[in-house]
């Protein structure tokens, strides 16, 4: 007779991995937040070709992740790897813009202001790392599930033998 445990296993065949999915679209909104309260803040520090690069990372991350949210549904180990490097990019990214933006000073109508205020730093800063924490998490969840799926299918296919 078969244990809760062996139920549930024998049940991830047949069920997507919704969890890390979704997760990763997490990671995709928070990315989109970060991205929208970057880009409309209106100072000519932002006017450069790094923020056209950053604009067209942010549509290869999108896409990236997306596909990998698709790939983790379907628990593909590969694609936790994948979600990892994307996450230690968002880390990454917190030292482009947010940092080099809150150490600058512009002068609007006369005024010495940074870049980026500091209430401004902060939530570019959450949403990063919590963009980057969704990642990590989903990319967690799905290499466990990914393998302990492998190793029951591994183990019903012996038992046919």
């Amino acid at each position: 007779m078969m244990n809760d445990q062996s139920v549930r296993l024998d049940r991830m065949r047949f069920t997507k991995n919704t969890m890390s999915s979704r997760l990763v679209l997490l990671a995709i909104v928070f990315d989109a937040i970060y991205f929208v309260s970057l880009y409309k803040i209106n100072v000519d520090f932002y006017y450069n070709m790094m923020m056209g690069a950053s604009i067209l990372y942010n549509l290869v991350f999108m896409l990236a992740a997306f596909l990998a949210s698709e790939g983790v549904k379907n628990y593909r180990q590969n694609f936790s790897w994948v979600l990892c490097l994307l996450g230690a990019i968002q880390i990454a990214r917190i030292f482009i813009w947010p940092v080099q933006a809150h150490q600058t000073t512009v002068t609007v109508a006369g005024t010495q202001l940074l870049a980026m205020s500091n209430g401004q730093f902060v939530r570019s800063v959450i949403y990063l790392v919590a963009s980057a924490a969704c990642l990590f998490v989903a990319a967690v969840v799905n290499f466990t599930k990914s393998r302990a799926l492998k190793a029951h299918i591994a183990g019903l296919e012996g038992q046919k033998a």
